[in-house]
């Protein structure tokens, strides 16, 4: 009898992971396989390789990595570097020896120069320095598509390295210590919008559904009024204003996760190491100003404050907008546009399921 085959995903209850399993499990073919953390350590070389073997993997979407905002990737510069490197090596080391067919390794935009020229194509990779607040991350995705390329080169494999612009959606990560731009931004808008109307219950509530950071939970869990003001208007949020990091003036792309999960689906079934080389963009070819984004997030949120800007924290590379010319010449196009992504995300925010 004929061994079943997989297609695993790794990282599968993060934004990208989750939306990838959705996207597949609208379509026949392999069972999907997945593994929570607390069953797989895939920073471990030999729980990994003792996976793959266990299971006939035929097809590795890597989309598992510990990911962050400025202030994360800032703070936690050494396990940003380890812990994507491990994943990267251990995943594609252990794909190559139980005979994976392929395999697509997710990447990010901030591979690319701090200062390269826009919009950034994939010959811009390793041209001039990185952006220095997010260079440890950077590095360890370098070295994972660097890994993808030279394991085809000498041992023929089909290892595919997609790089998206920053991603948003359901199931991302509120906690902001750890989140990134826009899910971190709907967070304080919100959380300002409860405390303009008083509802220190709700507040509670939100804390309680998603970590805030900063050892402030068990603060805010308390309900007491003082506390729970005293907490947020040290994150800059009050009934008045929200505070947001550097000066609103650089910009950025967004593409909403089932976009990206369509696209890697998209490489996956239709295209070979051979066609695209090692790397390719995703992403929707549009950017935005940061304060304009802001504004956007805060109707959508309706809040009806103020938001200002605190620059003396720094405002990250001036802009990132990628070149999605060759993906969108294979024949592959975004769906949702931003407003319409936001206000998505805010109900899933809010109610916790799409």
């Amino acid at each position: 009898m004929k061994k079943k085959t997989f297609t695993y995903i790794a990282g599968h209850t993060g934004l990208v992971g989750s939306a990838i399993c959705r996207r597949l499990a609208k379509r026949s073919g392999p069972e999907l396989l997945t593994a929570g953390s607390s069953k797989l350590d895939l920073c471990r070389q030999a729980e990994t390789e003792k996976f793959f073997k266990a299971h006939k993997i035929d097809r590795v979407y890597l989309a598992a990595a510990k990911v962050g905002g400025i202030l994360a990737n800032s703070t936690y510069k050494a396990e940003f570097i380890y812990d994507n490197l491990a994943i990267a090596m251990n995943v594609v080391h252990a794909a190559y020896k139980t005979g994976v067919k392929k395999l697509l390794n997710l990447g990010s935009s901030c591979i690319y120069p701090k200062l390269a020229h826009q919009p950034m194509t994939e010959a811009s990779l390793l041209t001039s320095a990185l952006e220095p607040t997010n260079e440890a991350y950077a590095v360890a995705k370098i070295a994972a598509l660097k890994l993808c390329r030279y394991y085809n080169e000498q041992y023929g494999t089909n290892y595919l390295s997609a790089m998206p612009t920053n991603i948003y959606g359901p199931h991302d990560n509120f906690n902001l210590e750890t989140a990134h731009v826009l899910p971190a931004m709907m967070r304080k808008l919100h959380l300002a919008k409860l405390m303009r109307a008083g509802d220190f219950s709700a507040i509670a509530a939100d804390v309680k559904k998603y970590p805030l950071g900063f050892g402030l939970d068990a603060k805010v869990g308390t309900g007491d009024r003082k506390k729970i003001a005293a907490a947020l208007r040290g994150l800059g949020i009050t009934a008045g204003n929200v505070s947001l990091w550097g000066t609103g003036e650089v910009y950025r792309e967004f593409l909403y996760v089932d976009d990206l999960a369509d696209a890697c689906v998209f490489l996956m079934e239709k295209c070979d190491y051979k066609d695209i080389g090692e790397i390719i963009n995703i992403g929707t070819g549009k950017d935005i100003k940061l304060k304009d984004l802001a504004q956007e997030i805060k109707e959508v949120v309706g809040f009806e404050g103020g938001i200002v800007y605190d620059s003396s924290k720094p405002d990250g590379t001036p802009r990132k907008l990628l070149d999605t010319s060759r993906i969108e010449a294979l024949g592959w196009k975004p769906r949702v546009q931003l407003r319409e992504g936001i206000a998505r995300s805010y109900a899933f925010y809010n109610n916790g399921s799409l």
